[in-house]
């Protein structure tokens, strides 16, 4: 195997699951003895994985003369030119040069690396555009929204210019059977089939000791027996089936106890964790915040042992420290069709029961105790609340050697198919192959480029006297 000098172009390198895959990419490929450079259009050092900001990876900040919106409008439209500018500055004389580039979430700057740098280009797809910002699924199935004729108008070259542009990718992979198979379906012109590698987690990070008397860790964890929720705060991510399904676990579990539900989030989705605040009311749960930062505004808690904590801005102790803990007996997945969802598999390392729901990545995850006992990682069940009531039931009446047996499952499958190393050795695989391909091939592109070329370069050119720079 050769050591590859590999560029990773991403757009907002924050903390997310697709920020997270791409730290855990570069990692992977960083242990196989590739030379690794991260560039991204935003990076805030104190909002960001830590590994992007104590040195163990290279990040290239290259702020853009654009905004990331106009008046809160048009993300779509300034995330491409942000692209183009960070693609620009890397196509400039004296500018690195690299084997290959690996490119996720933003498509647009592939023909470019591909054409005018001469360099292959690996795509990872996490799930398409077009459909995060023109579809909802419900029960299952795609249902187009409904936009007004302008965000008709505006979406239609964005959508057009997506599935242009990621054609031209070398090798496209992406993070599950599930976003395959709806990659094919809305992608008709691209006759390319995904190849799935699976976003790997890095295991030994759940092996540290983790410090019990640090006072952030306090703050979360507890001996009382724990169900977690580990997401964003976001409707989409339907934390209130969890309030709900543990409402209405404690009307059926008259010896239970109390509970406490954990949900990290950030801090800059305060409706969400107001909305779920009021559930927890009318539920009769009594609830408490806390946050290593400051807290948002008339969000008192009703007393400090409660049923329900919610953990804003969580750090990486306090994750990690409440999925090792002895008292957390299952994580509750909530979204519905996720593209795959990583803290699943967090928490199978750490052997924690999985409760999530029936559709999208999970489904390929988590092994479904109810229909495959032998082999159960967790439960699959619709997103329903007195479904999961029933199912959370099942998990606090599991007894002490069937709970282990089923935690030893769980690490078992998580580090086999989901660890960093799995996920390395595809990557390096398709980038090794994109590599050994022929020279690039710019004929019947030239026409279609430049038009483009001239088009976003008058915009660049243009953006520092329209836009202040932005980060």
């Amino acid at each position: 195997m050769r050591s590859l000098r590999v560029a990773f172009i991403h757009p907002d390198l924050g903390i997310g699951g697709a920020e997270r895959l791409v730290v855990d990419a570069a990692l992977g490929l960083q242990e196989l003895g590739h030379d690794v450079d991260l560039y991204t259009s935003y990076h805030d050092p104190n909002h960001c994985f830590e590994e992007t900001r104590d040195g163990t990876l290279k990040v290239h900040h290259l702020r853009p003369p654009f905004p990331r919106s106009w008046k809160g409008k048009f993300h779509i439209l300034f995330a491409h030119l942000r692209q183009l500018h960070l693609t620009m500055r890397l196509l400039s004389w004296g500018a690195p040069s690299y084997d290959v580039y690996f490119v996720d979430q933003l498509s647009t700057c592939i023909p470019f690396l591909r054409t005018i740098g001469q360099t292959r280009v690996v795509f990872y797809c996490h799930f398409p555009d077009k459909l995060l910002a023109n579809g909802a699924f419900i029960e299952g199935n795609l249902v187009k929204k409904n936009p007004s004729f302008l965000k008709w108008l505006y979406r239609l070259p964005m959508d057009w210019l997506e599935e242009l542009t990621t054609r031209q990718a070398d090798i496209i992979l992406a993070n599950s059977q599930f976003t395959g198979r709806i990659f094919k379906s809305y992608f008709p012109s691209i006759t390319q089939i995904p190849r799935v590698v699976y976003p790997g987690i890095n295991i030994s990070a759940y092996e540290d000791a983790v410090d019990l008397l640090d006072l952030d860790t306090v703050a979360v964890t507890s001996t009382r027996p724990t169900l977690l929720s580990l997401n964003r705060f976001e409707g989409k991510k339907n934390a209130l089936l969890a309030l709900e399904a543990f409402g209405l676990l404690k009307g059926k579990h008259s010896n239970l106890g109390r509970l406490r539900g954990y949900d990290p989030r950030l801090e800059d989705n305060v409706h969400t964790l107001r909305q779920l605040v009021s559930r927890a009311t009318s539920l009769s749960l009594t609830y408490s915040v806390t946050s290593p930062g400051p807290i948002p505004a008339n969000l008192k808690s009703s007393e400090s042992e409660s049923d329900v904590l919610f953990v804003l801005n969580f750090t990486t102790s306090q994750r990690t420290a409440l999925l090792l803990s002895a008292s957390s007996l299952a994580l509750l997945y909530t979204p519905a069709n996720e593209h795959f969802g990583i803290v699943p598999v967090e928490a199978m390392a750490c052997g924690i029961p999985v409760l999530a729901c029936d559709s999208g990545g999970p489904t390929e995850s988590v092994v479904d105790a109810s229909l495959f006992k032998e082999q159960g990682t967790g439960w699959l069940k619709r997103p329903d609340p007195q479904v999961w009531a029933d199912a959370l039931l099942e998990i606090v009446s599991l007894s002490p050697s069937e709970r282990g047996e089923m935690s030893q499952r769980a690490k078992a499958r998580a580090r086999s198919l989901f660890g960093m190393d799995a996920m390395a050795r595809g990557l390096d695989e398709s980038l090794q192959e994109a590599v050994d391909m022929d020279t690039v091939n710019v004929f019947g592109w030239t026409g279609t480029l430049g038009m483009m070329l001239i088009g976003f370069l008058l915009a660049y050119l243009a953006g520092p006297f329209l836009f202040p720079v932005s980060n």
